[in-house]
């Protein structure tokens, strides 16, 4: 059968199983709360009452995918391409989210923006994160600079930290173990080993939550040609700990420390090789909350330290410090009209260092009294909710940046639901922009750097709808068209001298997201998004035309869970430096199709869970980056543990 007769079939079934719930309304009584989201307001408000169409990933469902990244469970939101998640353990992630790149999202932790500044794009590296440690994650898609800052242009991605329990004394542990191989290998070597422990608890009014997680993934060489493995190893530790002062006033303070080691191969020459890359993170951060009667105000404060060294044939050395501070306002007027004001400041800082050819000692290349910036951006953001069902979003922000001044970017976002037997119909519209600053790295790296650079400005016009059957089904359609100004791109200027510049021409990225979640039956679920995305060619790389995720999942009893999964990436271009013509070149990927399958079952009165997974469960041989090693048929099993 060919692949996209599949993909389309599936989306169609998806259409008719949405029927099918929608018939069995009144003969299925199924209790469903009614969902709520904070990203694209920072209000906790109903999504049906959202104008944008945001992906919800919950506690339950986490822990119905154990086993897997951050990284990879994200990677099956309609709109999303992580690439890297399927190679192996410690390859680099690109975000491809709506045809951009890494600069473009940005990621939030308990609400609080992170980023690295000794990264090419400014980005959060996710490798960094454990999945343990999560609670719940919201992706909002689209520019949500408004709310969020520089950096928001194509998504957010809210990550929300697991908080201490009521009880007085809480343990949690969970264990994995598994294979690492190829499509290649058949001998199922035990080489995959990820385990986390947590203590957590109440005591009359003080809260606290400590976590330590490690990860050791090895057996899979980095290249597709390697005969050496390139192991993958992480540490993960967080400490939360929080005071309710009175009903009006409490404080939170935390820190964390992240560290992974990779070894990784000679990417020109797509050789064996020695190296290995460190990276370690330090954070700590407050947040109190002041209560009064129709509103709160909070600050976010968070310092951030990386550490990133690099030993290869050009052995690097990156310093990076953030400084992240976000004082709202949050007013509720009547329950139909919602207000934030806020101030957000940031302090980004940069050093590096290398070792010349004629040398063995490093010396620094990027002073950090030089590249480093500075961002103060007020910014308001209503949110009216009629009783009509007209919903409106609005907001602006002007970013006051050291290097370029001010820029200011703004959202407006109606949408009108209709209330119906049935459940409810819901239509959108969005236009909003959006503010790119090069990074650090871009404008002060010595050999490819350009302090002339223009930051880069987006503009998203977003229009759909949404279809909800009570405590049934939900399917939503959005048609989205975003446009870059000034992109940052790596170019050849001649003569084997290449530097970051900003382009002139004007590129556009468009497409459509098909999202259907619908409920079977009472244990039976059916979950299924599917994208299309247009690229202009010069930003195509790695980025599927077509996407589609689906998954079933089944309560077999309040004790079993199952899952069945499918994913289909269409064909992509990719791009290696050839050696032999000193170029780069262009190669085509081919399609491929994965299906994986994942069982829970809990005893001991439910506080032992035990699980079991098996990725692409048809071994299929198939490249996710040009000359990379994939990763082919592997075995997971582990347990939780609930004290």
């Amino acid at each position: 059968m060919n692949k996209k007769t599949m993909v389309f079939g599936i989306l169609s079934f998806s259409i008719s199983a949405f029927g099918m719930a929608q018939q069995q309304t009144d003969s299925l009584k199924i209790e469903q709360l009614d969902e709520v989201v904070i990203t694209d307001s920072r209000f906790n408000l109903k999504r049906e009452n959202s104008g944008k169409v945001i992906t919800k990933i919950t506690q339950k469902e986490l822990e119905n995918q154990q086993g897997k990244s951050i990284a990879e469970i994200i990677n099956n939101t309609a709109g999303i391409e992580i690439n890297g998640t399927k190679s192996n353990a410690g390859q680099n992630l690109n975000y491809f989210v709506r045809g951009g790149r890494n600069r473009q999202v940005l990621v939030l932790i308990d609400g609080i923006a992170v980023t690295d500044a000794s990264q090419i794009a400014n980005d959060y590296d996710l490798r960094l994160l454990n999945a343990n440690q999560v609670e719940s994650i919201e992706i909002l898609k689209g520019a949500s600079s408004t709310l969020y800052g520089t950096g928001a242009a194509t998504a957010v991605i809210n990550i929300k930290l697991k908080r201490a329990t009521k009880d007085a004394v809480a343990v949690n542990l969970t264990s994995t173990l598994g294979t690492n191989q190829s499509q290649k290998d058949d001998d199922y070597a035990v080489e995959n080993f990820l385990n986390s422990v947590s203590i957590n608890g109440t005591l009359n009014k003080f809260s606290y939550l400590a976590s330590f997680g490690h990860q050791f993934t090895d057996g899979l060489s980095a290249i597709e040609s390697g005969s050496e493995s390139d192991a993958f190893n992480t540490h993960n530790g967080y400490l939360s700990v929080g005071y309710q002062f009175s009903d009006a006033f409490k404080l939170k303070a935390y820190t964390s420390f992240d560290k992974f080691k990779t070894e990784f191969d000679d990417g020109f020459g797509l050789a064996d090789a020695d190296n290995l890359s460190t990276t370690s993170q330090y954070r700590i951060g407050v947040s109190p909350e002041f209560k009064y009667n129709k509103g709160n105000i909070t600050l976010n404060a968070a310092y951030n330290n990386i550490d990133r060294q690099i030993v290869s044939s050009f052995p690097t050395r990156f310093k990076a410090e953030s400084f992240v501070g976000d004082i709202f306002n949050r007013y509720n007027f009547n329950d139909k009209f919602y207000t934030v004001i806020g101030v957000n400041a940031q302090q980004n800082k940069i050093e590096s260092f290398s070792i010349p050819f004629d040398s063995s000692d490093f010396i620094q290349d990027i002073n950090p009294d030089d590249a480093t910036f500075t961002i103060v951006d007020p910014y308001m953001n209503v949110v009216y909710v009629s009783d009509f069902g007209l919903n409106i979003n609005a907001g602006m922000r002007l970013n006051n940046h050291s290097e370029y001044g001010n820029h200011l970017v703004y959202s407006i976002n109606p949408s009108f639901k209709k209330d119906l037997n049935f459940g409810y119909v819901k239509g959108l519209v969005s236009y909003s922009t959006s503010f790119i600053a090069p990074s650090l790295f871009q404008l002060f790296e010595p050999s490819f750097g350009n302090i002339e650079l223009k930051p880069e400005e987006n503009t998203t016009f977003e229009i759909g709808a949404e279809i909800g059957i009570k405590n049934k089904a939900t399917l939503s359609v959005v048609y989205f068209n975003r446009m870059e100004e000034h992109f940052v791109d790596f170019v050849d200027q001649g003569n084997f001298v290449f530097q970051y510049t900003n382009i002139e021409d004007d590129f556009t990225a468009s497409g459509i997201e098909l999202v259907a979640n619908v409920k079977i039956t009472k244990d039976l679920q059916l979950r299924t998004n599917g994208t299309y995305t247009k690229v202009e060619d010069d930003l195509n790389l790695r980025i599927p035309e077509i996407k589609v995720n689906a998954a079933l999942n089944y309560e077999m009893t309040n004790k079993t869970f199952m899952s069945l999964s499918y994913q289909f990436n269409d064909d992509r271009d990719d791009a290696f430096f050839n050696n032999d013509t000193f170029t780069s070149e262009t190669v085509s990927l081919r399609s491929y199709s994965l299906v994986d399958f994942y069982i829970s079952h809990k005893i001991a009165k439910d506080k032992i869970k035990l699980f079991g997974s098996i990725s692409n469960v048809l071994n299929e041989a198939y490249n996710e980056l040009f000359g990379y090693t994939t990763r082919g048929r592997n075995i997971n099993i582990g347990f939780t543990l609930g004290l």
